[in-house]
């Protein structure tokens, strides 16, 4: 049973996130409810649960919202077409899409304009890989696995680039980028490193977690990528890890032989969730909870027009 409770940090909300939320919390306080949302504003079910209850209505597209609303668009980026499509309705657009998903845009738009396929590392029918592809439809083509990134063809292997998804496994895109790199020597990377600040730092301190842990516990919602990821980081140093959406969700029989219950969270889950499953690991018996540091974290971004 749990004596011990090992808190990773950096773990849960980063800058991107915590813009996204702010931004709804903040347009649903000036504007009042209800405010249009389309998609998960961030990959977190209790996040989207609390924001409903005060007054956000969630769409999966912009043609569900009515004309003229104050619509927000999630963290994760979108295709063009959805700012064409909300402008055309009259709609109140307020983009919370994180700085440095935008990032990617930019670069995914330099480099169509330059006649080069990008090769993009990501998941299928993620919506910031749908997002960025949407910028360049015709340029993109997605590459999933190292296995995938062996057989790809391109037009022309003197123009070709790579751009990623800011939520990967860190060290599964390397191994991506090594293959795609032995197979066109003349492949041009983005200016600087695509997966997100934050979700390396998780890694990292995930890393550390499995070193110290019996067992793990990640805080995330199942289409959370970047929490998966940190399941997946834990496991393969051969530490027991689960993914859980809240305190319910904790498995008596996971914490039989674990004496030290390393928890962690992705981006997209809040501190609170956090606090309830210590609470819940206290109630199994634990009375130690140490915080491990791995690395400082001090980013922050400013909030979009319209909630400023």
């Amino acid at each position: 049973m749990p004596t011990r409770i090992l808190l990773a940090w950096p773990r849960g909300y980063c800058a991107g996130v915590e813009r996204a939320v702010d931004t709804v919390e903040r347009a649903l306080r000036i504007y009042g409810p209800p405010v249009y949302v389309r998609k998960q504003i961030v990959h977190n079910l209790p996040v989207v649960r609390d924001l409903e209850s005060k007054g956000a209505v969630f769409v999966d597209d912009e043609a569900e919202v009515p004309e003229g609303a104050v619509t927000i668009l999630s963290a994760h980026g979108v295709a063009p077409s959805v700012y064409e499509n909300s402008a055309a309705r009259g709609l109140r657009v307020i983009d919370a899409t994180c700085p440095l998903v935008t990032k990617v845009h930019l670069e995914a738009r330099r480099f169509a304009r330059e006649g080069s396929t990008i090769l993009l590392i990501g998941h299928e029918g993620h919506e910031e890989v749908v997002g960025t592809s949407g910028e360049a439809p015709e340029s993109v083509i997605l590459v999933g696995s190292p296995e995938e990134a062996r057989t790809v063809e391109v037009p022309d292997p003197s123009r070709v680039s790579y751009l990623s998804q800011t939520t990967l496994s860190v060290d599964e895109t390397n191994e991506v980028i090594e293959v795609l790199r032995e197979r066109f020597p003349l492949i041009e990377a983005p200016p600087r490193d695509d997966i997100c600040y934050a979700t390396q730092n998780r890694q990292e301190a995930v890393k550390d977690l499995a070193r110290q842990s019996d067992l793990i516990i990640v805080i995330g919602s199942d289409n959370s990528s970047n929490s998966k990821r940190l399941v997946e980081v834990a496991r393969a140093m051969g530490t027991p890890a689960y993914l859980i959406d809240d305190e319910m969700e904790i498995r008596p029989e996971w914490l039989d032989v674990a004496e030290t219950v390393g928890v962690t969270s992705g981006a997209s889950a809040p501190e609170w969730l956090v606090e309830r499953v210590v609470d819940c690991l206290k109630a199994q018996g634990a009375t130690q909870v140490d915080q491990l540091r791995t690395v400082e974290e001090h980013m922050r971004f400013s909030l979009p027009a319209g909630v400023r």
